[in-house]
């Protein structure tokens, strides 16, 4: 069986989460506390980045979200990700990128150093100014996603694909964190609503940090 080596509240451990669960693909999970050396990990993964997927009696070892998600795109044929045209698949792995890149910079990694690792490791108090410029950012996103899916029903076009696994990771990490406000955005909240109601989504939701606790509306649905 695969065992995916992932932190809670990373992102990229959420996204690959959705794939597998997606896909059907029976793994078990293995926590790896990013600020934790790991001799173990390390030996997966000199870089020390979650995820790292490991299926030890075929000798495999898959790094990166993204060549984990694509590698099962091209091996599993259920509940394909990266759909359609060359023009359609394009349009996938710009937004992938999108939030992967842009949106995990400028909103979840603000947000996790300042609301976790801070307090986790550091034990100080986090800086109100970079907090206020990661929601403003995240304001922001949530605009640009409202613009598309005023255009079409998912974030790609007509049916889920890798870009909705990928905003919502990233999502729900801001959300956990408390630093998404969802008033004024009724079109992304009600796609994050048909998101977070999959069944692929629940135990992501079911989990909690220790000490660090996420807003009321987290979990439930209907927010």
């Amino acid at each position: 069986m695969w065992q995916l080596y992932q932190f809670p509240l990373c992102p990229f451990s959420r996204k690959v989460r959705l794939m597998l669960a997606e896909k059907g693909i029976a793994h078990e999970l293995k926590r790896v506390s990013p600020w934790v050396e790991d001799d173990e990990f390390s030996d997966l993964n000199p870089a020390g980045e979650t995820p790292v997927l490991v299926e030890a009696q075929k000798g495999a070892v898959l790094i990166d979200s993204g060549a984990i998600c694509e590698y099962f795109d091209e091996t599993v044929e259920r509940a394909p990700m990266i759909p359609g045209t060359s023009m359609d698949r394009a349009e996938v792995r710009r937004l992938v990128a999108w939030f992967d890149g842009r949106f995990h910079r400028e909103v979840v990694a603000p947000l996790m150093e300042e609301r976790m690792r801070k307090r986790l490791v550091n034990r100080a108090p986090p800086d109100t100014g970079e907090l206020r410029k990661a929601m403003m950012a995240a304001n922001g996103h949530l605009d640009y996603i409202d613009y598309l899916l005023d255009h079409r029903r998912w974030l790609a076009g007509p049916a889920l694909t890798l870009a909705d696994l990928a905003a919502a990771a990233q999502l729900s990490v801001a959300d956990y964190l408390g630093g998404v406000d969802w008033r004024g955005h009724k079109q992304t909240a009600d796609w994050y609503a048909v998101m977070k109601s999959r069944p692929s989504f629940r135990p992501l939701l079911a989990e909690r940090m220790e000490v660090i606790m996420p807003p009321a509306h987290y979990d439930k649905v209907d927010f």
